[in-house]
């Protein structure tokens, strides 16, 4: 995706945040949030919050910030919206290849921050609309599409070969066959190695010992674990339950 499309999609789905968390803070912590049992809505608006300030510091710094910050007296709602503000100053006084650290080795730009904050911010919208009943917005298919694409090649194939601390229990003793996935009209080969994940694109109807299939929101919310049907599941069911392992690692 071009960079001004992820930095509109990044605040279409801020602003639904908000619009979802604000009324609710208002009056208290909120309910838990299904898929982060640990969490209130009021730790995950948190949690937005010091993702954006840490990705704000990151480029201003050039390095990554000491950890945790300093306490600040500020509303939960008041920090998201400080930070997100101050986020969004810096993506757009900043060109996307100019450089900033980050977690992934072969890019250190502030591109991938904008990538990354543009996912991390509709997923955690996900997770506040579940967790409130509200209705869940929709999600463009090329946002879904390159979230399924940087869940796979950078939480899946990297983290699992740069972390396999990480994946402990979850990666084979010995080479596994392809599992097809796809989503709309792109398929990605995914392939689980005692040393890693390996995945390579692929077209939609490639061979493979198993394929998982549906929409690129489908697939989007079945990868990180907001959904658990909407995704057709064909082939070798021991490869699909293999996968699911190695993704819940991935995304915890």
């Amino acid at each position: 995706m071009e960079y001004p499309r992820l930095l509109s999609c990044l605040d279409a789905d801020f602003t639904r945040l908000r619009q979802v968390v604000a009324p609710v803070l208002k009056t208290g912590t909120g309910p838990p949030v299904p898929n982060c049992p640990e969490w209130m809505l009021d730790d995950l608006a948190y949690h937005v919050g010091m993702v954006y300030w840490h990705k704000t510091e990151c480029m201003r710094q050039g390095r990554f910030p000491d950890w945790p910050p300093e306490e600040t007296d500020e509303s939960t709602l008041d920090l998201l919206d400080r930070t997100y503000a101050e986020l969004a100053v810096e993506f757009a006084t900043r060109k996307p290849e100019e450089h900033a650290p980050t977690w992934y080795g072969p890019e250190q730009t502030v591109g991938f921050w904008i990538r990354r904050m543009a996912h991390e911010t509709v997923i955690h919208r996900v997770d506040a609309e579940q967790c409130t009943g509200a209705a869940l917005a929709g999600i463009p298919d090329d946002l879904a599409l390159d979230g399924v694409d940087e869940v796979l090649e950078r939480m899946l194939a990297y983290g699992s070969t740069t972390s396999r601390e990480d994946f402990t229990g979850s990666l084979p003793a010995e080479d596994r066959a392809a599992v097809l996935v796809r989503a709309g009209d792109r398929g990605w080969l995914v392939r689980a190695k005692p040393d890693g994940v390996v995945v390579e694109p692929a077209a939609p109807d490639a061979p493979a010992s198993a394929t998982l299939s549906g929409t690129p929101v489908q697939m989007l919310l079945w990868l990180w674990r907001r959904a658990e049907g909407g995704v057709d599941r064909a082939g070798d069911p021991a490869l699909i339950d293999e996968l699911t392992a190695l993704l819940r690692d991935a995304t915890q």
